[in-house]
Order: structure tokens, then C-alpha cells, then sequence
């Protein structure tokens, strides 16, 4: 999972200057949901970025989920993002 992680780190610091991410993974809390789809992940990512920050809210939410793409396809099923 940490391999997973830094790949994440590593799609999201090639959008924008980034001093720090935060990873939490909260795929437990879900498991008894409805939608609840084995194998993929619940997130929430803590950015802290000044660049990030900087801009409209949905205009960086737009770049990390563009930036995470494939991976939403194929295995994150939800995401938090938040700007610090």
C-alpha cells in the first residue's frame, strides 16, 4: 500500500508545487456500505500546497482528479481532497 501511496505522491506533485501530502485511507469505515466495491479504496488526500491553495477550489480539484485518473477508474472508489 505505501508503494501505492508514493505513486500517488508523485502524480499529484508533477501537477503543481507541493510541500507535503497526506494519504489516509479510510476504505474500513466503508465496508459494510451499499456501494462498498471490494478491492478499491476510500481516500482522503490532505495537499499542502500554496500553489494549489492559491487557486479556485474546483479548478484544483479538476487538476488532482485529472492527475488521478486511471486510478479512479481502477482503484479508488471515493476521495476526499483537501487544500492546506
Amino acid at each position: 500500500m505505501e508503494n501505492y501511496f508514493k505513486e500517488i505522491k508523485q502524480k499529484i506533485s508533477k501537477i503543481a508545487k507541493v510541500d507535503d501530502i497526506n494519504i489516509i485511507d479510510n476504505t474500513h469505515l466503508h465496508k459494510n456500505h451499499r456501494q462498498y466495491q471490494k478491492g478499491k479504496l476510500n481516500l482522503k488526500i490532505e495537499i499542502f500546497s500554496n500553489e494549489l491553495k492559491s487557486k479556485n477550489r474546483v479548478e484544483s480539484q479538476r487538476l488532482v482528479m485529472k492527475s488521478l485518473a486511471e486510478d479512479i477508474k481502477y482503484k479508488i472508489h471515493a476521495l476526499e481532497i483537501i487544500f492546506k
